[in-house]
């Protein structure tokens, strides 16, 4: 098995196929064809016939029907050596298929299109393709199935070399057919989810990735891991991310790399970000990035050794200078200017990656995370709080910068593990508190924690304060302000414990757990 003498060939990206199919017919190879690669085929002189010719039956109905035919996939399906089949072969003039090389409508493409209708969807779901490819994938023992271009030059070589296509090839071939078709049925069904009237997540959840590398372990050293891309995302995001050097990622390099990316695409103003275990230790807003820098860093500097930096502008020259004067393992950013990538080139091992400029981030993308047995789904954390929506329950009222410092410490607090406390002052985180199984103790955390003065901070927690403990502890250290969702039982408490301090404090009304 493995021997090619007849070919079908239907694609819908045509790189490489001229070629493809000249190779084969050199080898002996009769190609088949339909439409457009007929077309293609035939005017670079290569001999084809065309499958109408094949199947004795016309493509109709604007090409959806052509290759759904009993002498394609009679072809295709039948077991070689059987000898009932064989028998049913001869009677119904089918003859064998022994390659397909068949990829897809870009249905994908287009309804990334701006504008694009439902009916230009509809139109690009490929229908006689996919089964192609499934019936040639099913019989791999017999037919070698290439949805892939860049698999045309290995069979043409193996077929070169032993006059066949190895079983091993074959199987191989076979299951990327599979993983390719589950994954566009995945994308389809994706697409008409978002169409939908309904408000509800979908019914049938897929998780769909291409793998972009295995990594040398996971989050430790015995646990095997890969790392997967889904390019139907079209923000700035890791996977996207060039890498311009630096050592392989890890596992856990690129968890902390995504922490810092989303972190740094919360702001408009110029951010810096210090990560470390997904937590940040450190953000500041500055009018420069090395000071940006320089005041992310200082909330938290044993923690910033061995870190990983996101920022939200591209990275100049003096930045970049003061980055390597400390250990870091990653740096994720929009851009690095030409002088800084010569700065950073002195550090062979510091990975560094560019995403491009940040736009507007998706709605669309969920949030997953899994467990034993399944996954849990849903929408991203994006709401975003705005001054108008903060409700101010204290007798001391804010001013305009309290607010400013209230909302730069609760876009912090979002993406801290709870149960989260953050202490802030002047756009520079100064405590935080992370993961804590108590609120009190996430506090003391934060407090323990802080390189500077308190006084005349903000703080911010990611939940309502249960008790007025948490307040009492907060103005103790110094804070001023605070900044927390409101909702408990203890609600009036805990306001009287603030105008006791005579601390400002605000509600959003929204809660941002993050596990």
């Amino acid at each position: 098995m493995g021997e090619i003498k007849r070919a079908l060939i239907s694609v819908s990206d045509k790189a490489g196929v001229v070629e493809f199919a000249s190779r084969l017919v050199e080898l002996g190879v009769e190609i088949i064809s339909t439409g457009g690669t007929a077309r293609l085929l035939k005017e670079n002189k290569i001999p084809v016939k065309d499958i109408s010719e094949f199947t004795g039956f016309p493509e109709m109905l604007d090409g959806r029907v052509k290759t759904l035919h009993p002498k394609v996939h009679g072809g295709l399906l039948a077991v070689r050596g059987n000898a009932e089949h064989a028998r049913q072969v001869s009677e119904h003039g089918i003859q064998y298929i022994d390659l397909v090389a068949v990829n897809l409508y870009p249905f994908e493409a287009t309804v990334k299109k701006p504008g694009v209708t439902l009916a230009e969807a509809i139109e690009n779901i490929d229908i006689g393709g996919p089964t192609m490819l499934r019936s040639a994938a099913k019989n791999y023992s017999a037919v070698s199935v290439v949805c892939n271009p860049e698999r045309y030059a290995e069979i043409i070589a193996e077929l070169k070399s032993n006059g066949k296509v190895s079983p091993a090839t074959n199987f191989k071939l076979a299951r990327e057919v599979f993983a390719h078709t589950s994954a566009y049925d995945a994308k389809i069904n994706a697409y008409l989810e978002e169409q939908s009237a309904s408000d509800g997540l979908a019914e049938q959840q897929a998780l769909i990735g291409r793998k972009i590398q295995d990594l040398r372990y996971g989050e430790n050293p015995h646990q095997r891991a890969a790392f997967y891309q889904d390019n139907s995302i079209e923000e700035p995001n890791v996977p996207d991310a060039v890498q311009l050097q630096g050592k392989e990622l890890s596992f856990n390099n690129i968890l902390d790399l995504s922490a810092a990316l989303e972190i740094a695409k919360d702001f408009s103003e110029m951010v810096a970000v210090v990560i470390k275990h997904t937590n940040p230790c450190g953000v500041a807003l500055a009018e420069n990035m090395l000071e940006a820098y320089k005041r992310a860093r200082s909330t938290d500097p044993v923690s910033a050794f061995g870190s990983v930096l996101g920022f939200n502008r591209e990275v100049d020259e003096a930045t970049a200078q003061e980055i390597i004067s400390t250990f870091v393992e990653a740096v994720i950013a929009p851009g690095f200017s030409e002088e800084a990538r010569q700065v950073f080139a002195r550090k062979k091992n510091l990975r560094l990656l560019e995403t491009g400029a940040f736009g507007s981030r998706s709605a669309k993308e969920v949030d997953v995370k899994k467990i034993v047995g399944g996954f849990l789904v849903q929408e991203r954390d994006l709401k975003e709080v705005r001054a108008e929506d903060l409700k101010v329950v204290s007798q001391r009222q804010p001013t305009e910068e309290d607010i400013r410092e209230l909302l730069f410490a609760w876009k912090v607090c979002r993406a801290v593990k709870s149960n989260a406390i953050v202490y802030t002052k002047d756009f520079m985180t100064l405590g935080v508190g992370a993961g804590q199984m108590s609120r009190v103790d996430s506090s003391r955390l934060a407090v323990s924690k802080a390189n500077f003065d308190l006084r005349g901070s903000v703080v911010a927690s990611d939940a309502f304060f249960p008790f007025r403990d948490g307040v009492d502890a907060a103005a103790q250290a110094g804070a001023v302000a605070v900044i927390q969702p409101g909702g408990s039982v203890k609600d009036a408490e805990v306001i009287e414990a603030a105008d006791e301090h005579g601390m400002v404090m605000v509600f959003t009304g929204t809660r941002h757990f993050k596990h």
